[in-house]
């Protein structure tokens, strides 16, 4: 599976590791250039919190390069394992479950309708809608329509366990040996979607399969947040299937009943997706990751809408990663991990979101204390760099090399394999406008308070109200100021370093403003 056979895509694999690799090596330089210069007890300390965090940021790089890389081998492998199907000679029953959630019931018509062109036996299969709506009306009209098209139509008055516990309230009367999940948001983009999955079932051990998620096209922003999932389905999802711990998530899958009953049914968190996934393991059961999209979810087209997954998302992953540290401690001397990179895989998606709050915060803070330590910043002239004696001051650059490269970084690879550098500087913007939403996500679920820490406030007439925009975004208005404040005194005191660092710092936080303003 492994041969070093060189092809074009390998040779940009390795370019793409080399890009990761450069970036965490200028981080550290800059870290040893902290520590020729200390000078006191303060500065030693600095330099100390900076090489922590540069080591961290710079396991997450290396990681990442360790999934891009053996990302390209998955293709091969999904091939001639394909390849060993046999086409089904018989028709298992399969349940296809739709939960829904005060959805638009005009789009939930749409797309469970088109569902039903799956192409499968009519009679072997059963479409349920699973209604979690408060809404009276959006319940009594998403009842009718079921009713009027033989959907099995489930609803209940509470909410508890989300998505989760509607779910496993659902199976628990369903017979079918098979589950499809689609989301309300998704529409069937290929009826093979069971003819193309349930062959490789013949693995009486395969719990579930899933398959590539992706958004519909839209707008240049919606488009960009598209390729926030894109990153994960092309690079990291392969390398974890690879380890036998590819990701449920959510929905465009099938699952194995029985295998759903003996994991003990869905974990009710908000990410009710990676908790399955993780027991699946546990349970000693295997996953497949197939790279074909069968549906499209509806584009998110405003900076509300996304502020609102990714705090879902941190939130569950850090309620993920307390749940992990609980399972492993309890199951690890009874269950064999499948995989030595099995629990790294779960360790770093757990810390995934967290890793991009969490880094550019603290650099974000360091870049304040070290600009006004005594550690020099000065100019350098071009013979100077060339110098052995100016070697400190040489090291010095690597800094704002690895801020460069962090920038260009994301425009280089959407630039490689998508086509579209712009959409890969947005994604730069759109981490550092996130960082703080995504941090009190985690504060939310590490202090339980999920209702003190409100995402959004939604409105109506959200795009392009300035006043909207301001009340949303205060914490990241005021840690702006505070930034391009700093940066000012820097620049007054002849710090141009430092002053360049910190506005900078301070623009990229007030894009989660400027982009709250500009699309909604």
């Amino acid at each position: 599976m492994f041969k070093a056979d060189i092809t074009p895509g390998l040779v940009i694999r390795f370019s793409t590791i080399a890009l990761f690799v450069t970036l965490s090596i200028a981080s550290l330089i800059f870290s040893a250039y902290m520590f020729i210069e200390v000078n006191s007890t303060y500065t030693f300390v600095l330099a100390c919190v900076f090489l922590g965090i540069a080591l961290f940021a710079g396991f997450f790089n290396v990681y990442a390069s360790i999934s891009y890389f053996r990302s390209y081998y998955y293709d091969k492998y999904i091939n001639e394992l394909s390849k060993s199907l046999k086409p089904l000679r018989s028709f298992p029953t399969v349940a296809v479950m739709m939960p829904v959630y005060n959805e638009d019931v005009a789009e939930v018509k749409k797309n469970m309708l088109r569902l039903r062109d799956i192409d499968y036996p009519k009679d072997r299969i059963r479409y349920y809608v699973v209604d979690d709506s408060t809404d009276a009306k959006t319940k009594a009209k998403l009842e009718a329509f079921c009713k009027s098209n033989r959907i099995a139509f489930v609803h209940r008055d509470d909410r508890t366990g989300y998505k989760a516990g509607a779910l496993n309230r659902a199976l628990k009367s369903s017979k079918e040996e098979f589950i499809a999940i689609f989301d309300a948001d998704e529409y069937l983009t290929d009826v093979n979607f069971l003819k193309d999955l349930l062959p490789y079932f013949h693995d009486e051990n395969l719990a579930y399969v899933q398959t590539e998620k992706r958004f519909a096209k839209g707008t240049f922003f919606s488009n960009t947040v598209d390729l926030f999932d894109a990153f994960f389905f092309k690079f990291i999802q392969p390398h974890r299937a690879l380890n036998n711990t590819a990701i449920f998530a959510g929905s465009c899958g099938v699952i194995r009943k029985s295998a759903f009953e003996k994991i003990g049914g869905f974990p009710e968190y908000v990410i009710e997706d990676t908790f399955f996934s993780l027991e699946s393991d546990l349970h000693n059961f295997k996953s497949l990751y197939i790279p074909h999209v069968y549906a499209l979810g509806r584009p998110i087209v405003t900076y509300t809408g996304l502020v609102k997954q990714q705090w879902r998302y941190n939130y569950g992953d850090t309620q993920f990663i307390k749940y992990f540290i609980k399972r492993n401690a309890k199951t690890s001397s009874k269950t064999r991990w499948s995989s030595l990179w099995a629990p790294m895989d779960y360790w770093s998606h757990g810390f995934g979101l967290n890793y991009l709050s969490i880094v550019l915060i603290a650099f974000t803070i360091m870049s304040v204390f070290v600009s006004f330590s005594t550690i020099p910043f000065v100019h350098m002239t071009i013979t100077q760099i060339f110098q052995a004696s100016y070697i400190s001051r040489y090291l010095e650059i690597f800094g704002g090399a690895a801020f460069i490269l962090s920038m260009i970084a994301p425009a280089i690879l959407t630039k490689i394999y998508f086509g579209s550098a712009s959409e890969g500087l947005m994604i730069f913007v759109l981490n550092f406008a996130l960082a703080i939403s995504r941090a009190k996500a985690a504060l939310a679920a590490i202090s339980k308070r999920s209702s003190a820490w409100k995402p959004i406030r939604v409105n109506k007439s959200s795009r392009g109200n300035i006043r909207y925009a301001i009340a949303n975004t205060k914490t990241e208005i005021v840690v702006a100021a505070s930034l391009l404040s700093l940066g000012f005194v820097a620049f007054i005191s002849s710090n141009i370093a430092g002053w360049i660092w910190l506005s900078t710092y301070g623009i990229l936080y007030l894009f989660a403003t400027v982009l709250l303003y500009k699309y909604g």
